[in-house]
Order: structure tokens, then C-alpha cells, then sequence
């Protein structure tokens, strides 16, 4: 009884290093270029960039059916926005009304997404 017992316990003591030697390693996959691996990221921020909502604040001096023109202050420069149909208007934007815009930066032009009027104090 002792001598199998020995026995199972020694194949087993040299069945388990010998499975670990019988595993291969695995196959060494090839790693893209650096520059091949960064231009989908590069894409992927540039199309990020250009669907990133903003959002500003200021008083309106000219608005129309397809502009709307904001002063956000004496030292910052006026913002001029495309309004389109599917901008969300609160309210009626008026000359000398405060509103705040959420737009996208798209190509040259900053398309406003929502137009909400603020009320006077």
C-alpha cells in the first residue's frame, strides 16, 4: 500500500514541472508603426474636437433668421453664430437680450445647438 502511494506521489511531483514545460508560448503578435498607430487617434480627436459642445454667455447684438451675433464683454471678442433648424430656441433672442448659446465648432463657423434668453434681473 505504501509503495503505490509513493509511487502516485512521485509521478505526480513530476507530472506537474513537466506540465508546465510542455506549454508554448504564445505567438508574438506584430506591433503597428508608431505613425500607424497614432493617425486613428489623431482622427479620433479631431472628430471628438468637432463634435465638442461649448457654451457661452453674452448680449445679443444682431440676431436673424439664420445669425445671431453675441458680445461677451468689452475686452473679448464678439461671437457670430449660424442658427439652423435644428437649434433650440428659449425664449426670443432680442438685441440687447442676455443669452447663453451652446454651439459646435464646425470647419470655420460655430453652429448653435440651443439658444436660451436669459430673464432681465
Amino acid at each position: 500500500m505504501n509503495a503505490i502511494r509513493n509511487t502516485a506521489l512521485l509521478l505526480s511531483l513530476l507530472a506537474v514541472p513537466a506540465l508546465g514545460l510542455a506549454q508554448t508560448p504564445a505567438a508574438k503578435q506584430a506591433t503597428p508603426t508608431k505613425s500607424a498607430a497614432t493617425k486613428p487617434a489623431r482622427a479620433a480627436k479631431t472628430a471628438a474636437k468637432a463634435e465638442a459642445v461649448h457654451a457661452t454667455k453674452g448680449v445679443v447684438k444682431s440676431v436673424d433668421a439664420t445669425s445671431l451675433v453675441i458680445s461677451r464683454g468689452a475686452k473679448a471678442k464678439d461671437m457670430t453664430f449660424v442658427l439652423n433648424p435644428s437649434t433650440q430656441t428659449t425664449g426670443t433672442p432680442a438685441v440687447g437680450a442676455t443669452v447663453q448659446v451652446r454651439y459646435k465648432s464646425d470647419a470655420s463657423q460655430n453652429v448653435a445647438t440651443a439658444v436660451s434668453v436669459q430673464p432681465k434681473k
